[in-house]
């Protein structure tokens, strides 16, 4: 029985399946003032089964500044789907992530390259994430049909839609 995953990892599984193939997150950071402030970031790595989601970005920046005053993120896919993951965002000096991560696209975007010192890892630990499952689809026809039909309110047993507390994992 321990080798069966929980459905907390099974509904893990499904928000990487999910953002594998997204390569922009709208990432959310908080200011100094209070104001919030969406920004595309291109994804890196997801490493879910390390909790974790990596970006690259600058020390001369908003976002940089926002996080450093409040690491309190949220991150947004829109694909085929929709998935929104709160967590904590950190800056991780390693030289060879950079490098691993490095490409002429994001050297050309950047103008630098990964050595420069004003170029850093971000690296989000995710806490709380939600997805919605979209399109029309027969499964998403199905569920609505159902949920029409049914006494229950949309949010209940909804097939389309679940929750994640990573921090259910870390026991």
């Amino acid at each position: 029985m321990a080798d069966q995953p929980t459905e907390n990892q099974e509904t893990i599984k499904k928000i990487k399946d999910l953002i594998k193939d997204e390569k922009v997150a709208m990432l959310t950071t908080a200011s100094p003032e209070g104001k919030l402030m969406s920004r595309p970031m291109h994804t890196q790595e997801v490493e879910m089964d390390k909790e974790a989601i990596w970006f690259i970005t600058e020390k001369d920046t908003e976002k940089y500044r926002d996080i450093d005053h409040n690491p309190a993120v949220n991150l947004a896919y829109v694909g085929k789907s929709y998935v929104s993951i709160s967590g904590t965002a950190e800056f991780v000096q390693d030289d060879n992530k950079k490098k691993e991560y490095w490409n002429k696209i994001l050297g050309k975007l950047l103008n630098t390259s990964a050595d420069d010192p004003n170029v850093v890892l971000v690296k989000v630990t995710p806490e709380i994430a939600e997805y919605w499952e979209s399109g029309i689809s027969v499964k998403t026809v199905k569920e609505f049909v159902k949920k029409m039909a049914s006494s229950n309110s949309l949010e209940e047993d909804n097939d389309l839609k679940d929750t994640v507390h990573f921090n259910e994992n870390r026991k």
